[in-house]
């Protein structure tokens, strides 16, 4: 039986089903890929029973985002690095649908609050403050996504990024200041095609961006700090 959860579409937020609120820890900074799940805890967090904590991460290995090991405990499932980079490869393919789509339908709503992202992710950059640019970079991406308004779309793009946990290699890949200028160029590139009503440009713009920053983020981080150039990469 699987556990009971409550649908997003990009008009809007519903309230947070059980598995959307143990999705949203289990994929939270505090559990790195192979830590131990602890249903206990999560009972707790959650005031609930065991049964339906189990319920959840019965699902939540379906999606591939954790591993059950009977009578060991859950852990988060660590991707291979081809699954990774599968998942890159996806997303470049939906965020450029996204710009295009969102470049058609002209000055949109979302296409203000792209702009006000870039005034304030520009300040964070200036500042050097990764931390916030990550979250800046995590609402310009599902901006985009739901300025293409097409909801077949935006579920494709929710389950992808459930899967590859991005918000853990954001905050990696920009920790490195020069991603994080590059990034923030590429980001101006895409928002200036998508004011242009130029879909190809911002289609090109987007996959650049996102095939930039998975570079980076896809490279091995060396014990000194410093990475090894591997040649894949996105952000």
């Amino acid at each position: 039986m699987q556990a009971n959860r409550t649908k997003t579409h990009p008009g809007g937020a519903a309230e947070m089903s059980l598995l959307d609120k143990v999705r949203a820890h289990v994929l939270g900074l505090g559990y790195e890929p192979g830590s131990l799940v602890p249903e206990a805890a999560l009972a707790n967090e959650f005031s609930v029973s065991r049964t339906p904590i189990r319920e959840v991460l019965k699902q939540l290995e379906i999606e591939g985002l954790v591993e059950i090991k009977p009578r060991v405990g859950t852990f988060v499932r660590r991707p291979t690095r081809r699954e990774l980079i599968e998942l890159f490869q996806l997303k470049e393919s939906l965020e450029g649908l996204a710009a295009n789509l969102m470049a058609w339908r002209g000055p949109v709503p979302e296409l203000a609050t792209l702009e006000r992202n870039l005034v304030d992710s520009d300040a964070a950059a200036e500042a050097g403050d990764s931390e916030g640019y990550a979250e800046l970079v995590h609402e310009f991406h599902w901006t985009l996504m739901r300025g293409a308004d097409n909801h077949k779309l935006y579920e494709a793009y929710e389950r992808l990024m459930n899967q590859l946990a991005y918000h853990r290699l954001v905050t990696r890949s920009v920790s490195d200041p020069n991603r994080l200028s590059a990034s923030g160029r590429e980001h101006h590139a895409v928002v200036d095609a998508i004011r242009e009503k130029d879909p190809l440009g911002a289609e090109f713009a987007m996959r650049n961006h996102v095939h930039a920053s998975s570079r980076v983020a896809l490279t091995p981080e060396r014990s000194d700090g410093e990475r090894t150039n591997t040649g894949d990469s996105d952000n």
